[in-house]
Parts: C-alpha cells; sequence; structure tokens
C-alpha cells in the first residue's frame, strides 16, 4: 500500500532518476569504444587460425552494429524514466505459470548474461543502492522499487543485453567482452549512485539513515498489533556505523518480480560459466544451486496465489507497509509470522536447557545436538501444518532441511551449533517475508550464517569455548532475536558487526599485533619510496645530470628518504636535512665553470659526504657498499670541476629544493605500489625487530599475476580458512589482516606461524592452487545442496 505523498516529494524522486539516466547514460559511447578496442587487439593477436578468424568476425560484426546498438541502448535508456513505478502488471497465477513454462533457452541465456552484469553492480554499490533505494521510498511513500525501475541495476543491465541483440549483435560476442563491460561500467553506475543520494541529501531527504527508525514492537505475538513506537536498538562496542548502511538490498536472481512467492519460487535457467577465477566458477556454481531448489520447488508447488508480502517493513513514516484487509492473503501471512514468532519464542525457553551447567562431553554434546535438532522438526512439522500457503509450506521445510544439515555439521564446535540452531526461526521468518532470500548469495542473512561458519570451521572445541568469539556469536543471535520486525536489516547490521569483530579478535595477539605493525610500516615506507622515485624522476626530467648521480637519487636516495620520513615525520629536522642534500648533490655534481662555485663545492664536500653517509646508515648501507658509493660520489664531482659545459641554473636547483621541501604534497597512493619489495631484511631493517617468526612470501621478479587473480585476493575474506602449501609443506592457516594498501596479507597457523603474503605472490599461489580455500562452498550453500538432495529423493516431504 503506497502512502500519499506531496507533489514536490514525487518530483524530487523523478529528477533523481532523470540525474541518473544522464549520469549513466554518457559511459554508452566510451563502452562501444572500449569494446572496438578490445576487439581491436584481439584481432591482431596471434593464435590459431580458428581463433584468428574468430576475432576478425568478432570485430567485423561489432563494427558494422556498433553504432546501431549504442543508438538503441542510449534512446531505451532514456525512454526508461518516463515509465510509473509499478506500472508493470502482476500476472496471473495461471498466466505467470505458462508464461513461466514457455520461456525459450535464448530468453533464459539472455537472462543469465544481463544478471551477471546486475550483480557485479549490486555487490559494488549495495550499500550506496540501498541507501537511495530508501530515500526514494521515504519521497514516494512505497515499501519497494518498482520491478523496472531505472535505480535497480537489473534494469540497466537487462537494456544493454536487449539492445545488443536488437542490433544484431550475438549472445557469444556478448561474453567474450563482457570483462570490458563491467570494467568500463560498474565505476560509472557506482559514482551515478553516490552523486544521487549527495543530490537527496543536499535537499534534505534523509541526511542519516539509522536503523532505529525502522525498528517496531508488536503489541501481541501473532504480529498484528499497533506498534508502540519506535524502539532503541541496544548500544553496541561492534557497531562502527554500520547502522548507516543497514537497510534491505534487492539482488537480481528472481525470476519474476510480479509477486514475493513467484520470485521465490519460478524457475529458472541453469547458470553456466564462460572461464574466469575459481572464485568466478564458485559463485556461479552456488547461484546455480539456489537456481536448481528454486526449480525444483515450482515444479511442484503449482501457480497457486501466495502472496506472501514483507510484513516486518516498516513505512518511511513508521506505519507499516502493505496493510491489508483482515480476510487477505496478507493479513494470513501476517498471522503466521506471527505463529512463527511464538513457535521461536518456545524455542527459545527449551534451547536455554542446552547450556546450563558446565561445557558436556562429547557424548552429552552428540545427544543434546540430536535433541535439538529433533525439537526443530517437531517445531517445524506444526509450523507446516498451520502455514496458509503452499509456499510457505515449502518454505518452512526448506529451512528446516538447510538448518538440519547446519547442525549436523561437525565441525562446528557444539557451543556454536547451539546458537546457529536459534537462528532457525530468525531466517524462517526473513525467507517467508522477503522471498530473496532464495535467490541470492549476497542476502544478509546468508552472508551472516556463511561468514560466522567459516571462521569458526577452523577451530577446534577447545579454542571456541568460553572465548570472545563464542560470546559474540552469542550477542549476534540475541540481537536478531530481541528485533524480529527489523527483517533483513538487523542481520545486515550485525553482519557488519560480527566483520569488525572479527577484524580486532583475529589480530588482538600480541605477536599478531606486532607483525600487522611491522608489516603496515613497511608498506608505507616502501610505497613512499616509489612514489618519491618517481617524483625525482620528473625533477630531473630536464636537467643536465650525470647517470650516476640519477641512479643513486633514484634507487637510494629516495629510501632514504621515506625511511626517514616514517621515523621522524615528513616535515622532522632530519628528514627536511635529508631532502636538502638531495638537492645539494645535484648542484655539486653539476658543471663548476667559475672559480666561486668550485671553491663552494670544496667548502661544503665534507659535510655533504657526512650527510650522505648519515642517509645510508640509516638504510642500513654500510662499509663497503657505502664505500662504493661515496668513491662513485666522489669520482662524478671530481668529473664536474673539469666540465667545460654550463652549469644548471640556480633557480632551478632552488626550485627543486623546494618541492623536495614538500615531496609528500605531490605524492599519491596509487602508481608503483604494486612493485613493493620486501622481505625480512626490510622488516628487520626498518624496526630492528627479529623476524624469525615471520614467513615472508615477497613479489617475484617477472611473475605477474593474471587480474581475476589479483581480484579474488583483493576479496579474501577475514577469518576465512586455507590451506596453504609453501616450501613442500601444508599448513592450514587463517587470514586475518589485509594492509590499508591492500598490498600485504597476512594468515596465521594454529602452531604460531603468520605468513606475510604480498598481494602479487598471494595471486599468483590462488592461480597455482598452493593456496586453496578450505571449503569449496559456504555453509548455506552446502546445506542448500543437501536439503535439495533429501527433496529430491523424497518429494512428498515438501508439502506433507
Amino acid at each position: 500500500m503506497s502512502i500519499a505523498r506531496s507533489a514536490s516529494s514525487l518530483q524530487l524522486a523523478r529528477e533523481t532518476r532523470e540525474r541518473f539516466v544522464r549520469a549513466t547514460e554518457g559511459v554508452i559511447v566510451p563502452l562501444a569504444q572500449a569494446i572496438r578496442d578490445r576487439l581491436t587487439q584481439q584481432a591482431s593477436e596471434i593464435g590459431s587460425a580458428r581463433a584468428m578468424q574468430e576475432s576478425r568476425d568478432d570485430f567485423v560484426a561489432f563494427q558494422g552494429q556498433a553504432s546501431q546498438w549504442v543508438s538503441l541502448a542510449q534512446a531505451g535508456w532514456r525512454r526508461s524514466v518516463g515509465g510509473t513505478p509499478g506500472a508493470a502488471p502482476a500476472a496471473s497465477s495461471s498466466g505467470a505459470k505458462l508464461r513461466l513454462e514457455l520461456i525459450d533457452d535464448d530468453a533464459m541465456e539472455s537472462s543469465i548474461l544481463s544478471s551477471r552484469l546486475a550483480q557485479l553492480i549490486h555487490d559494488k554499490a549495495s550499500f550506496e543502492l540501498s541507501d537511495l533505494r530508501l530515500r526514494i521510498q521515504f519521497l514516494e511513500g512505497t515499501a519497494e522499487l518498482d520491478a523496472h525501475d531505472v535505480l535497480r541495476p537489473e534494469t540497466l543491465a537487462r537494456l544493454l543485453v536487449d539492445q545488443w541483440l536488437a542490433a544484431g549483435l550475438s549472445r557469444t560476442l556478448w561474453a567474450r567482452v563482457q570483462d570490458t563491460v563491467q570494467q568500463q561500467l560498474v565505476g560509472v553506475v557506482v559514482k551515478a549512485y553516490e552523486d544521487a543520494n549527495a543530490f537527496l541529501v543536499s535537499q534534505g531527504v534523509m541526511p542519516e539513515i539509522d536503523l532505529k527508525s525502522f525498528v517496531r514492537r508488536t503489541g501481541s505475538s501473532s504480529g498484528g498489533g499497533s506498534a508502540t513506537g519506535p524502539a532503541t536498538m541496544p548500544a553496541s562496542p561492534y557497531a562502527g556505523g554500520a547502522a548507516q548502511a543497514a537497510g534491505a538490498v534487492q539482488r537480481p536472481g528472481s525470476a519474476d518480480n510480479s509477486s514475493p512467492q513467484a520470485r521465490a519460487f519460478a524457475p529458472s535457467a541453469p547458470a553456466f560459466t564462460t572461464g574466469g577465477s575459481p572464485l568466478m566458477v564458485a559463485r556461479q556454481r552456488a547461484q546455480t544451486a539456489l537456481l536448481s531448489l528454486k526449480r525444483f520447488v515450482a515444479a511442484r508447488i503449482g501457480a497457486e496465489p501466495a502472496a506472501s508480502p514483507s510484513m516486518t517493513t516498516t513505512g518511511m513514516d513508521g506505519h507499516a507497509a502493505g496493510a491489508t484487509d483482515a480476510g487477505s492473503p496478507r493479513a494470513a501471512s501476517r498471522t503466521f509470522v506471527g505463529v512463527i514468532a511464538e513457535a521461536e519464542a518456545a524455542y527459545r525457553v527449551a534451547a536455554s536447557q542446552y547450556m546450563q551447567g558446565s561445557m558436556p562431553g562429547s557424548a552429552e554434546q552428540a545427544t543434546l545436538i540430536q535433541q535439538t535438532a529433533v525439537d526443530l522438526r517437531r517445531r517445524s512439522t506444526e509450523l507446516k501444518k498451520r502455514a496458509p500457503t503452499t509456499a510457505d509450506k515449502a518454505t518452512v521445510e526448506i529451512v528446516a532441511l538447510m538448518f538440519q544439515a547446519i547442525l549436523a555439521e561437525e565441525r562446528i564446535p557444539f557451543s556454536a551449533r547451539v546458537w546457529f540452531a536459534r537462528l532457525q526461526m530468525p531466517v524462517l521468518r526473513v525467507a517467508i517475508a522477503e522471498p530473496e532470500f532464495f535467490g541470492t548469495l549476497q542476502h544478509p542473512a546468508r552472508m551472516l550464517i556463511d561468514r560466522m561458519g567459516s571462521c569458526v570451521m577452523g577451530f577446534d572445541a577447545a579454542a571456541i569455548s568460553g572465548s570472545a568469539l563464542e560470546g559474540e556469536i552469542r550477542r549476534v543471535v540475541q540481537v536478531i532475536e530481541q528485533y524480529p520486525e527489523t527483517g533483513q536489516r538487523v542481520f545486515k547490521l550485525v553482519f557488519d558487526e560480527f566483520v569488525a569483530f572479527l577484524n580486532r579478535y583475529l589480530t588482538q595477539s600480541d605477536a599478531t599485533q606486532r607483525v600487522m605493525s611491522v608489516a603496515q610500516q613497511v608498506e608505507q615506507k616502501e610505497t613512499m619510496a616509489i612514489q618519491y622515485t618517481i617524483e625525482l624522476r620528473k625533477m630531473l626530467n630536464d636537467m643536465p645530470v650525470r647517470e650516476e648521480i640519477r641512479e643513486f637519487l633514484f634507487k637510494v636516495w629516495a629510501e632514504v628518504l621515506a625511511i626517514a620520513a616514517l621515523r621522524y615525520g615528513a616535515q622532522g629536522e632530519q628528514t627536511v636535512m635529508l631532502k636538502r642534500v638531495a638537492s645539494e648533490l645535484v648542484w655539486a655534481a653539476s658543471a663548476k665553470p667559475n672559480r666561486a662555485d668550485r671553491a663552494r663545492v670544496i667548502q661544503d664536500l665534507p659535510q655533504l659526504l657526512q650527510r650522505l653517509r648519515l642517509g645510508m646508515n640509516l638504510l642500513g648501507i654500510i662499509d663497503e657498499p657505502q664505500e662504493a658509493h661515496i668513491k662513485a660520489i666522489g669520482a662524478t664531482l671530481s668529473d664536474a670541476f673539469l666540465s667545460k659545459t654550463e652549469a644548471i641554473p640556480a633557480a632551478k636547483i632552488e626550485a627543486m629544493a623546494e618541492r623536495l621541501a614538500h615531496l609528500e604534497d605531490f605524492v599519491t597512493d596509487d602508481g608503483g605500489a604494486s612493485s613493493l619489495p620486501l622481505d625480512a631484511n626490510s622488516i628487520e631493517l626498518l624496526l630492528g625487530v627479529d623476524a624469525s617468526s615471520i614467513e615472508v612470501v615477497a613479489d617475484t621478479v617477472g611473475g605477474v599475476p593474471a587480474e581475476d587473480m589479483l581480484a579474488w585476493a583483493h576479496e579474501l575474506e577475514v577469518g576465512n580458512w586455507f590451506m596453504l602449501d609453501h616450501n613442500d609443506r601444508v599448513s592450514q592457516v587463517q587470514f586475518v589482516w589485509r594492509s590499508d594498501r591492500k598490498q600485504l596479507h597476512l594468515f596465521a597457523s594454529a602452531d604460531g606461524r603468520s605468513f606475510l603474503i604480498q598481494v602479487g605472490r598471494l595471486a599468483n599461489y590462488l592461480q597455482a592452487g598452493l593456496l586453496v580455500p578450505a571449503e569449496e562452498e559456504t555453509l548455506t550453500v552446502r546445506a542448500t545442496r543437501e536439503a535439495l538432495a533429501k527433496l529430491d529423493a523424497n518429494p512428498e516431504r515438501l508439502l506433507n
């Protein structure tokens, strides 16, 4: 049910959409050029005769149709902003069934292509998109964006693919250039979301988005009572601003948006892979598991109307969204949500008995887990009997089977498993209210369970019991139970809090803190050295400076300045003095045609050499290596006395000295940081610590990793476990920390060893299979597969 809004609010929402369309329309022309460049490059590459012919055919095909695709896409995108939200009619149940049965393979494949692009945009812009969606809902007084709203990533992705096909281009060609499409498009769309949010904030629309404003308490256990006013979330030391990012995020993967249950169980085409990193393949396999489950269920529950809208979602004004007459399907579903609440409360009481007393032995633990499973199975059976629709019955059964699989996972320590069990009823609430739970791997409830599971499955029971990690899992579950009416928002909140907790918990030991501190400073120092080298090259680009002096400044003195800046500060007295040495050396080594300049060099030389030695001492260059540098510099200065060429003007030397004094103003965080040199000696040199406990795995010369492997390395999640094969020794390690510039990654093993791996080498290890995830699938995906296997063996249990 929509809530009336003023004309000005609706106009502001429309203007936001128009701005978004204008911002994203501009990427289509450069996108076409990027595709053309990619195909041109491929056509010029040497390969097999067949591959070369295919590349030439691709190039010719795109050249002939690119202009038409650009025109169609731009025109279609401009027209899309004129659509009225909610204009797409919902198909009848029988019509929906017939339409779904008649979808051909081509349409399914097109849907998959656009869904992949939309999924990537969702992943990169989840927070911005969530905030924008809430602000638009506030302006329009609606509970959800229309399925065809231009602000949904699915809409743009679908339009680009559809117009690609309309222009006569093939799906195969799209699949070959989709990486280029993603690279060109995603950043622009994310920026457009950011700008849209900034525009609305500038207009005074929800400057702060706080989860508290969406929390309601009910006056009765049925879930249908009126709100008694907004509740306040408990103070949490782990909040970290996550509340501002809280909010439901619609993801691709739903085959039909005409009704929530249709979205949950509509059949979809099986996903197919087109290569890519193991991470992408794993994601596609996981998505296939979800699609298989939806297809299985859709084939067995028919198309009976089972509208089960989100009864836990409140409008922007605090009133329940979507309330209807008491006799409607929505009212029945609302009542069913209340039934789930009763079952949840009863189970909490029973489950609390399992945790009383001291930690039971292994035999008692197995018995208690079995009792828990039986109790949950019984309650699920009772809930199925009271479910108002066949879709609700199916949802209860699927969630029950998933949690049976989770409870049977013996690698989850007992003390954690009992808290996982308590999530079954809250997850069932969300699955009933938000059917996209079954359609996306990015639903916050799934992400939370997967993250907690991937973390605890690497620890033994003794390490978990009574630990802060167990306490955090308990707190997370209790917060979810306390605020059931917030739907996925509370899952998103506690997921962010749990990730923040992991970042502290896994790095709390003194040894790990020490390694992190050293590694962070190594990264900072080496990154600064690279940037200083770049700036020195720019300064000396048009100066007549001997090659020996250039090499010394680039390879030695840039390092000296970097370590001085790190130890003493960029504007510290020592650092400023060493910066000045660089300009003094350039001047001293230049031609000295007049006697006054030569006299000045002779007078200043002892002090200059002393400062050069001081800088090299700071870097650890002593004894013979230092003497070799001093000898080479001395020979260069002697040659300068004999040179008859023109001297470097004093103004240039002064300009260089001034730029050196404020070198940090010209230094950025990018550009060359990936070539970070790293070894155990540099760590010991930097802080004077023993690096024997740190296994340094640095980038190798010439070992350039593949782009998709680098992307995988950057996406590793803190807390996950891996099997590391390093120097012919296999260890189970946990990923515990990533440096600020994402160049260094720290893994810890149970025996106290630490592996500090540079990003390029990490990507190579992933590619070579030397670093392998301990779990091929996440906990909920594995549970989904097991649930599907049981349903496939006994389909009748879905509705019985």
